[in-house]
């Protein structure tokens, strides 16, 4: 009986720490998908704000209004 007891808490000990390293190497991969998803927002933002100056040539940006608004208002 001692050996049984002694031989399962031995494989039990081997899965435990056979766990605790995949916990580890999934961490792992979730910080990078997690790193690679925001890496890939930032670019999907970057595109969206791009496109968005396309189509709206003709508007000044938002940082830009109160400069345009000063300069029309000035007389020549």
């Amino acid at each position: 009986m001692q050996e049984q007891l002694q031989r399962r808490l031995e494989e039990l000990k081997k899965e435990f720490e056979t766990g605790q390293q995949r916990l580890r190497e999934l961490e792992t991969e979730q910080t990078y998908v997690r790193e690679t998803l925001l890496r890939i927002s930032g670019a999907i933002q970057v595109l969206e704000e791009a496109l968005q100056r396309e189509t709206k040539p003709d508007e000044p940006a938002a940082a830009d209004a109160p400069a345009a608004a000063e300069a029309s208002s000035k007389p020549s």
